[in-house]
Order: C-alpha cells, then structure tokens, then sequence
C-alpha cells in the first residue's frame, strides 16, 4: 500500500477521529486539582483502551501521583524505534466565566477563521495527541501492521510540574529509549509555517525578600533616618540591566552560544514582523539586548525578568509607613550551556553585595533547568521537514522556543534519544485561557503530517 493510501483513509475517517478526539476532551483531566484525581486516571484508562484498539500493546502504569501511559510495537531491528511522547491531562479553567460554553463540553464552532474545536485540551496536549494516534490509527488500517518499532509515553502530570516523570523515566530507561522521541507539544511559526523546534529556553526562579527594620514604621517619625527596603529592592533590579538590555548578573552569559549562520539566514528568511507581534499587545519597541534580532531575543537569547513585586500598603486610599520588607519574584530564561545553579549563586552573591547597612535578604529557589539544544545534522530532520513542507505545501522551518519544555531535555540526558519537537499549535490558540481551541486544518494536517513523517523515517 501507499502513502495515499494512508492519506486517503485519513481523509474518509476525519470524522471518526474528531468524535473520538471529542470523547477524550469531555474527560475533565486536571492533574493539579486533587479533586480531579478520578477524571486523570480514567483519562488514562480511556487512552489505554484507545492504543490497545489499534494493536499498540498498552498498560496503565502507576506512580506516586497520576499513572503513565505506555504502550509498544514490535518492528523490524533494520528500521529506527520511534517514541512518541504526549500529555493527557490539562489546565484548569478558572476563570469559568469567560468560557463561552461548559470547557469539558467540546464542539466544533465555525469562525471568522475556519472550523475550529473548542474545549479544556483542544490544542494542548489532547488534540495535538490524537494527530499521532489517528495517523497510527490509518496506517495499521491500510497496511495491517506498522512500518517500524514504535513506543507510546504518555503523562498525566505535564501541567502540574511532571513530578513523577523524572524518577519513572530513570527506572524504565531501558524501556523507554529510542532513535528518536517525537513531541508533539509545540505550534507552527506566526500559525503558518510548519517547524521543528530545534531550541527550548531553560527557567530559573527567584523569589527575594529584603528585610530592613523589625516592623513597618510611621514614615514621619522614622522617613529620612531609616533604611527602606523598598528602596533598595528597586535598586537591586535597576541594577539587572544595562542601559542596552544587557544583563549584568557576573557571568551570566558564560555558556550562551551564538547563533549557527545558517539558522540565522534562515530565521532572517522567516520575515518575522515584530512590529505586529509587539502591536498585538500593545507595545511597539523592542526592549532586549540591542545588538540583537527581535525573533533572537525570544528564541535564542537568555533573559531575566521581573514577574512580581511588591512591599508595604497597598490596598485603597493611603497608609504613609516605611515598610519592614520589600519582596520580588524573578525569572531566568536560560540558553546552551548557562548553568542555572551557578547563575543562581552569582544572582544571590549580586544582591547581597548591593545591601546597604541594616539590611538583610533571604532567598526561595523556584526550579532550575537549562537550555536544550538539537543538532540538525541528524538526517531524520531533514526528512521529517521536507514531509511538512509536502502537506503544508509551505516551507518548514527550524524554530527556537521562548518557553521550557524539559521533558525534551530529559529524553537526552536520561535515555540518550534524540528529541524531535513537532506542533500544529497557533499563536491564538488560547491554550492555558478560557476558550482554548484547536482548528480543525491543525487537527486534519497534523494527522497526515505524521504519517508522512513516518513514511519519510521509515
């Protein structure tokens, strides 16, 4: 059988495959509600008995918190082992009354865009899912078995930090490496282009507390002879930026590498218009590193930013004191090889140093995980973009990710497989807000993508 055949059947069951993907969003999955511990496993029990429909071998595996998923299919020893890795459960909602219907009741809407599917999980991590499973789904119903040695890895823990991941990954290693990890958890470039994303943005949080007098003070009585703390938080991050928008943390950039000339000609090629990205939020200029690309500053350069602070009064009307302590929470966006436990010391050496007489800080460490980086010379990248670029009948392209997605990392560092990152996502997918939705051209392509992408490896 062909590859159009595999396309064909694609096509005559779309309408199987989205009733199925409907029945997988009506199960309320959130993992970070305990409440909700019941709908996670039956979650999981539904995708069991979905892989198991099609001839995946797959059982339910339980951890400390919500179960894996995980499922195999033997294949012949001269073709690469495919993983495929995806999510089951979602976000919450809240808040519940700017959702337009019940979250966990999908439909599909027609908009001023196209048909799109509207629900709690549409887009991350259930629609984008179910494009593998339903390319899987087509190609054993054309060809009555599947090319090569595939593994399903599924979690139920994505969105509420992934602790069990790390610790199941380390005990079933053996089991769970591959060629080639295939995510599907990413989208498509300003929501035309498909891409590969090549890189991800490690995180470092930071929460501080700066403490000056034993308690909040009359600021007639104590203003002008007493330090305050407040003063010298907004100091401290005055001082995290030059006035180029280079961060001054010592050492900070040791590790962070330049861009390869030929992803740079090619991001230069994606025309990416910065005006409109920053319009769209109301902003107009850019305010990183000057020297620097817009499209650079979001893919492959580090950052640091305030994302909360506060200290003293501030509720309604005014309450003139001195306050007692002055808090921040900062963030780390980290690229290559930048060590987050080093930037961490030299981050809370930096502020120590800068505390006047009479001040002391404390510091709360909120996670810490590097930069990830895919060499592209693997001819399997190659192959899988000119796939995409077949069904999208638009170039592909190798992307940067401003986010974090560890587990891409994990599957290099623990099980030594080469991750692949590849989303059908949009910029205006609402994932993680009320009103998430998938479009239905994501859905439908992003099947026959992976079955070209299969196709293409194997």
């Amino acid at each position: 059988m062909s590859l159009n055949d595999v396309l064909n059947q694609i096509d005559s069951d779309l309408d199987g495959a989205t009733d199925r993907l409907l029945d997988l969003l009506r199960i309320p999955s959130i993992s970070t509600d305990p409440a909700y511990k019941a709908d996670c496993d039956r979650a999981a029990d539904w995708m069991v008995e979905e892989l198991n429909s099609i001839g995946i071998k797959t059982t339910k595996r339980p951890t400390p918190g919500h179960p894996m998923v995980v499922g195999h299919v033997d294949g012949p020893a001269d073709k690469p082992h495919i993983l495929f890795y995806g999510h089951y459960d979602v976000q919450p909602v809240d808040p519940l009354n700017l959702w337009k219907r019940d979250p966990f009741d999908p439909a599909i809407e027609d908009t001023a865009k196209g048909l799109v599917i509207r629900g709690r999980g549409a887009a991350d991590d259930k629609g984008q899912l179910m494009t593998i499973v339903e390319a899987l789904r087509a190609w054993k119903s054309v060809n009555g078995d599947f090319p090569c040695r595939i593994t399903m890895f599924l979690e139920g823990e994505e969105e509420s930090g992934s602790p069990s991941l790390i610790p199941f990954m380390k005990e079933n290693a053996a089991e769970l490496t591959a060629d080639y990890a295939m995510i599907c958890d990413t989208g498509m470039f300003q929501s035309k282009t498909p891409s590969i994303v090549t890189m991800l943005r490690g995180l470092l949080g930071e929460e501080i507390t700066i403490t000056g007098p034993d308690l909040d003070l009359h600021s007639g009585m104590y203003g002008g002879v007493s330090i305050n703390p407040a003063r010298v938080l907004a100091k401290v991050i005055a001082s995290l930026h030059d006035d180029t928008g280079r961060i001054t943390v010592p050492g900070f950039y040791d590790g962070v590498p330049e861009l390869p000339d030929d992803i740079q000609a090619q991001w230069q090629g994606l025309a990416f218009d910065h005006a409109t990205f920053l319009g769209d939020v109301g902003l107009s200029v850019p305010a990183g590193e000057q020297d620097r690309m817009p499209i650079e500053m979001i893919w492959s350069r580090p950052t640091c930013e305030v994302n909360g602070m506060w200290s003293g009064y501030t509720g309604a009307g005014f309450k003139t004191v001195l306050p007692s302590e002055a808090h921040a929470k900062i963030s780390f966006r980290l690229v290559g090889d930048q060590d987050p436990h080093v930037i961490r010391e030299s981050f809370r050496k930096m502020v120590t140093d800068m505390l006047p007489a009479d001040c002391k800080v404390s510091f709360q460490a909120h996670g810490a995980s590097q930069g990830s980086m895919f060499e592209t010379t693997d001819p399997a990248f190659e192959k899988a973009r000119h796939a995409l670029t077949d069904e999208w009948k638009t170039p592909a392209a190798y992307v940067g990710c401003g986010g974090s997605i560890p587990i891409a990392g994990h599957f290099q560092k623990i099980v030594n497989t080469t991750p692949v990152l590849i989303g059908f996502g949009k910029d205006d997918d609402a994932i993680h807000s009320p009103n998430e939705k998938y479009d239905m051209e994501s859905f439908h392509k992003g099947i026959r993508s992976w079955a070209r992408i299969l196709d293409a490896l194997t």
